[in-house]
C-alpha cells in the first residue's frame, strides 16, 4: 500500500505524529518494533518511573504518620507495586492502541529499514515487506548508553530498563550519573529504605539546571541520607557474589570501592540511529543524531526526524510530541509554530521536585544580559505548610533592562506542576510586572511564583 506519510517508531513523538496525521486525513501508517505501542517513554521511561515515584511518596506518608494520620507497622509490598506500574503502562498503551484505529492509522509490527527516499522495508513475524510512502518521519528514539565493556544484567547492573522490573528492594545502590535518571530514582530508593550513593562526575548535580537549584537539591538529598559525591569518577565495575564493587576516583584524588547490592547506570542515552537505514538517503548526522531544519526536514527532502535521535534538542517526550506535530502540520501543507527551545520546560520528578525553562542565571550573564533576579522560599508559602513540604524555592531571571522574563528556575513541591505558569508566561512574551501583577489564589504553590517575580523588586510581602 502507498501512504502519504510512514512514522517509524510509537513513542510520544510517534503516535503523536500519527495521530495529527490522521486528523489531516493523510494515509498513515506506523511501524512499531516492539509488541506494544508507546516507547521508551511510556514502557521503560516516563510513565512507570513517575508510577513507583508516586508510590514513594505514598509510602513516605504513611512512614512518617504526618497530620495526624497513624498507622502502625506499616508494610511495602513491592512486587504490587510493580504489578500497579505494570498496569499504568498496558491501561495507556491500549489507549495508544485506540487512538490508532480511531484516526485510520495502520499499524505494522515489525523492524524498519529505510530503503531510500519514499520506501521502507519491514521485517514482520510474517516475513519482509516493502511499503512505499511520499513521506517518512524517523521518530526511532534512544536507548541507554553503558559505560565502556560494561554490559547491563538483570540482577546487579542495571539501566532504566532493568531497574524497572526489581521484584525487592535493595539494601543498597551506587547510581553513576545524576542527570533525571539517576537522581530521581535515587530520591525514589532512599525513600523506599535503600542506601543510596550517587556518583557524578561533573562538579555539580543535575548539572543542566541553575547553580542555585543544583546546590539546594545536593543539600536536601545529603539531608535526607543520600550520599552524594560530585567530580568522582568511576574507574572500575566489578561483580561480585551478592553485588557489585566500583571503585571510585573521588573529587580529592583519592580511590575508593564502594560495595553495593545493584548498580545503576546512569549516564545519558544514545539515539537509535544505526540499522535503520539512513545511509541510503542524504540524511545527515552528527554523533549518530540527525540534524534537521525548523520543520523537522533532514537534508532529504520528505525524510523527517523528531525526538530523541534528533542534534541539538533535549532528549523530552514532549520535545518529541512537538517535533512530531511541526513535521506532520509542514507535510500536510498546514501551518504551525515551530519548537522554541527556550519555552521548553524541564521537569525532575525528585523529591523535592524540580521544574525550569528558559536560561540559567549564568547562561544570561554570559549572553550579555543586564539580569536582575527574584527569589522567593516555600518556607512561608501556607500551601507548603499544609502539605508539610517547605523545601526550596522559585527563581525568577529577568532582563532588567526591558522586564524580559529570560528564565524561572523552581525546586519544591510539585515544581512540575507550577513551571507551566512560566511556560504560558514566556510564551505569550509576558514581562516580569505582568506576573508581578498577576493574581494568585490563596492558598496555594502557586502564589510563591507570584512573590519571586515580586522580589524583583523587593516587593515581596511574605519575605
Amino acid at each position: 500500500m502507498s501512504y502519504d506519510v510512514l512514522i517509524i517508531g510509537s513513542g510520544p513523538g510517534g503516535y503523536s505524529a500519527a495521530v495529527r496525521a490522521g486528523q489531516f486525513g493523510l494515509r498513515t501508517a506506523l511501524v512499531e518494533k516492539d509488541t506494544r505501542l508507546g516507547g521508551t517513554c511510556l514502557l521503560v521511561g516516563c510513565v512507570p518511573t513517575k508510577a513507583l515515584l508516586h508510590t514513594a511518596e505514598v509510602w513516605e506518608h504513611f512512614k512518617n504518620g504526618g497530620e495526624g494520620v497513624l498507622c502502625d507497622n506499616p508494610r511495602l509490598d513491592y512486587p504490587k507495586v510493580i504489578d500497579h506500574k505494570n498496569d499504568i503502562v498496558a491501561k495507556h498503551s491500549k489507549g495508544i492502541e485506540f487512538l490508532m484505529r480511531k484516526n485510520k492509522v495502520d499499524v505494522i509490527r515489525g523492524q524498519a529499514r529505510i530503503l531510500g527516499p519514499g520506501r521502507v522495508e519491514v521485517r514482520t513475524a510474517e516475513g519482509v515487506r516493502t511499503e512505499e510512502t511520499k513521506n517518512i518521519v524517523i521518530a526511532t528514539g534512544s536507548v541507554a548508553r553503558t559505560l565502556p565493556g560494561l554490559d547491563p544484567d538483570p540482577e546487579r547492573i542495571l539501566t532504566n530498563v532493568e531497574i524497572l522490573n526489581l521484584r525487592a528492594i535493595p539494601q543498597s545502590m551506587a547510581i553513576i550519573g545524576s542527570g533525571a535518571v539517576g537522581s530521581e530514582f535515587a530520591s525514589m530508593f532512599n525513600r523506599f529504605g535503600t542506601k543510596v550513593t550517587l556518583l557524578e562526575m561533573l562538579p555539580r548535580i543535575v548539572p543542566f539546571e541553575d547553580e542555585e537549584v543544583s546546590k539546594e537539591l545536593e543539600r536536601l538529598f545529603r539531608k535526607s541520607g543520600i550520599r552524594v559525591e560530585t567530580g568522582a569518577r568511576a574507574e572500575k565495575i566489578e561483580r561480585r557474589e551478592g553485588g557489585v564493587q566500583v571503585t571510585v576516583t573521588l573529587s580529592n584524588g583519592k580511590q575508593e570501592v564502594i560495595e553495593a547490592e545493584k548498580v545503576l547506570v546512569g549516564v545519558g542515552r544514545k539515539p537509535v540511529t544505526d540499522g535503520i537505514g539512513i545511509e541510503t538517503t542524504r540524511v545527515s548526522t552528527d554523533r549518530g543524531f540527525i540534524k534537521v531544519d525548523g520543520d523537522q526536514q533532514t537534508a532529504e527532502p520528505g525524510i523527517y526526524a523528531i525526538g530523541d535521535v534528533v542534534a541539538g534538542t533535549p532528549q523530552l517526550a514532549h520535545v518529541a510530541t512537538k517535533e512530531g506535530l511541526v513535521a506532520v502540520a509542514h507535510i500536510a501543507g498546514k501551518p504551525v509554530e515551530r519548537l522554541n527551545r527556550m519555552r521548553i520546560p524541564s521537569c525532575t520528578y525528585t523529591e523535592p521536585g524540580i521544574g525550569s525553562v528558559g536560561l540559567t542565571e549564568a547562561e544570561a550573564r554570559a549572553r550579555g544580559h543586564k539580569v536582575k533576579t527574584g527569589k522567593f522560599s516555600f518556607m512561608p508559602n501556607s500551601m507548603a505548610s499544609i502539605l508539610g513540604r517547605h523545601s526550596g524555592f522559585v527563581k525568577v531571571v529577568s532582563d532588567e533592562t526591558c522586564g524580559e522574563i529570560l528564565g524561572v528556575h523552581i525546586i519544591g513541591p510539585l515544581a512540575w506542576e507550577l513551571i507551566p505558569e512560566a511556560v504560558a508566561a514566556m510564551s505569550a512574551e509576558a514581562t516580569t510586572e505582568t506576573i508581578m501583577n498577576m493574581v494568585h489564589a490563596h492558598p496555594t504553590l502557586h502564589e510563591a511564583v507570584g512573590e519571586a517575580f515580586n522580589d524583583i523588586y523587593g516587593l515581596a510581602i511574605n519575605a
